[in-house]
């Protein structure tokens, strides 16, 4: 597996370019010096992303008895068949993805190379529906989930692990708060931690997300309505405090929100959710990590040399108990090698 994180589902079809002034000026001084042809110039423009690689073979489609109402959810599941006792690791689909999402398919990869077992839930699909979106039945899936694995492969119960990206790392959090005991690590890259305040964003940037919001919830989430009481019972906000024994990794690209769709402040409202009272950044400092793209000169040397996010080098750590925020260099997206790699070292004490 490589270094570099695979886009998520959210990012997966946005095409990166320069501000087009910029475009414009390089095209003309490349073409004036000689340098550089019209053909180049669009080939040069039309360069192939990455390709997602899709899920491995022995990764298999099943459908597991759901005990929020009795039904199958499908998911993809992986075990090698032996009988020692390995780590479990759930992996969840980002906002606008679903169980087949293959942007997920490097947690295959990793648990076929390592021996874990790894099981990707719909846990009721996209985030548009009252039926997802952090609902009951999403938070019963996901333990339901972890059921059957326990019943159907070699589980060590003290290496169970949960991951995400974007709506996946809400999904994490909000999970690390709704069953803290079951878990020994829980690593979420980028997450909403806010629904109100994430609607509010998202309507302010005409971002489709606000729809899918007020659809889950009923309606927008305005002061008082039960369109916000809806989003309060589903914000992984609401039930992170419940969270702080759990050994929490919380990662934000440093340009999310500005090139991606989540504020870095929803990882730092989240670091602070669970951190001692000691530890907590203010309101001034996550304004300006958001807001300015940068550290804030009081905070520049807390950072940590770490060679498993490649290239993404690390701008921001911090520690408190069991929990650790982390800002990279990066955007809207997930270092694999990173999260993985993190809790291959966990274990639930």
């Amino acid at each position: 597996m490589s270094q570099h994180s695979q886009p998520n589902m959210e990012v997966e079809g946005r095409r990166a370019t320069a501000p087009w002034r910029a475009v414009v000026w390089g095209f003309i001084i490349a073409v004036a010096c000689g340098g550089l042809s019209l053909s180049s110039a669009v080939a040069a423009e039309k360069k192939p992303r990455p390709k997602i690689q899709p899920w491995p073979e022995p990764v298999q489609e099943i459908r597991y008895p759901s005990a929020a109402d009795n039904t199958d959810q499908p998911a993809l599941f992986y075990d090698s068949g032996s009988k020692q006792k390995r780590p479990l690791l759930v992996a969840l689909h980002s906002w606008s993805g679903n169980y087949k999402q293959t942007a997920g398919s490097a947690y295959g990869r990793w648990c076929i190379d390592h021996d874990w077992i790894m099981i990707h839930p719909n846990f009721r699909g996209p985030n548009w529906t009252p039926q997802a979106m952090g609902s009951e039945l999403v938070v019963q899936d996901i333990i339901s989930a972890v059921d059957f694995a326990k019943a159907n492969a070699a589980v060590d119960e003290k290496r169970i692990y949960l991951v995400g990206v974007s709506g996946g790392g809400y999904g994490a959090l909000l999970m690390a708060g709704r069953a803290p005991d079951i878990w020994a690590g829980v690593s979420s890259w980028v997450p909403i931690t806010d629904l109100k305040a994430w609607y509010y964003e998202c309507r302010k940037a005409k971002r489709k997300y606000a729809d899918n919001i007020a659809k889950a919830a009923g309606g927008f989430p305005k002061d008082g309505s039960d369109a916000e009481k809806e989003c309060r019972q589903r914000s992984a906000s609401t039930h992170l405090p419940h969270a702080r024994g759990v050994n929490l990794d919380i990662n934000a690209g440093i340009h999310d929100g500005h090139t991606g769709s989540v504020p870095v402040s929803h990882t730092l409202n989240a670091f602070n959710l669970v951190a001692e009272s000691g530890d907590r950044l203010t309101e001034k400092q996550i304004a300006f990590f958001t807001d300015k793209r940068q550290v804030p000169e009081a905070l520049a040397d807390e950072k940590e040399a770490d060679d498993s996010y490649g290239s993404r080098s690390v701008l921001f750590r911090r520690h408190s108990g069991n929990a650790r925020v982390t800002i990279f260099e990066g955007g809207h997206e997930i270092v694999h090698k990173a999260a993985l790699t993190w809790l291959a070292k966990q274990r639930k004490k």
